[in-house]
């Protein structure tokens, strides 16, 4: 059965279209098919399947789907409901998150892990301080203040071209290098 869907999945869309009388529409809605998987967590996770499954190489004892899905929940959480205070500091910005702000839980799982992701992918000084009651994440970087400050908290969260590679990396069990 698998090798039934994957090779149809594998035709081109017009053939399995052709048993249909499709006058009337152009030859490029005869071609259109739908790219998104729905509700974006759930089109992460089945992209994602669909490489582990691709992968013959794939060690399913190790795969952690549900890892993945509870790092999405706190993406979810960290954009839609952290409340972040910013103040500008000499050459960039300083945030702190309270302990007690909704979804500060996903914050602190999240920013200590980004913080030197974005120091090593942008050259910027970056430094997460995590107290009791309080996570203080402080961005600097001489001539780039006013970026820094254009992206706010969370486009500095989104900074970056290693969130594919981690959400890869999670799925599979192994720790993002």
């Amino acid at each position: 059965m698998k090798t039934l869907i994957a090779a149809m999945l594998l035709l081109p869309v017009g053939a399995m279209a052709q048993t249909h009388d499709h006058s009337g529409h152009s030859a490029a809605m005869q071609q259109a098919m739908p790219t998104e998987g729905g509700q974006g967590a759930f089109a992460a996770l089945a992209e994602i399947v669909a490489l582990l499954s691709a992968d013959p190489h794939t060690d399913w004892s190790q795969v952690d789907i549900g890892a993945l899905r509870q790092h999405l929940q706190d993406m979810n959480q960290l954009v839609l409901n952290v409340s972040v205070v910013e103040v500008p500091v000499p050459g960039g910005l300083q945030m702190t998150i309270s302990r007690q702000s909704p979804g500060a839980e996903a914050a602190w799982r999240m920013v200590p892990a980004h913080g030197p992701v974005v120091a090593s992918e942008t050259g910027w000084n970056s430094i997460v301080q995590v107290n009791d009651d309080t996570l203080i994440w402080t961005v600097s970087a001489e001539g780039a203040e006013d970026q820094i400050r254009g992206l706010g908290f969370f486009g500095l969260m989104a900074t970056g071209n290693h969130h594919p590679a981690h959400h890869l990396a999670l799925a599979k069990g192994q720790p993002m290098h």
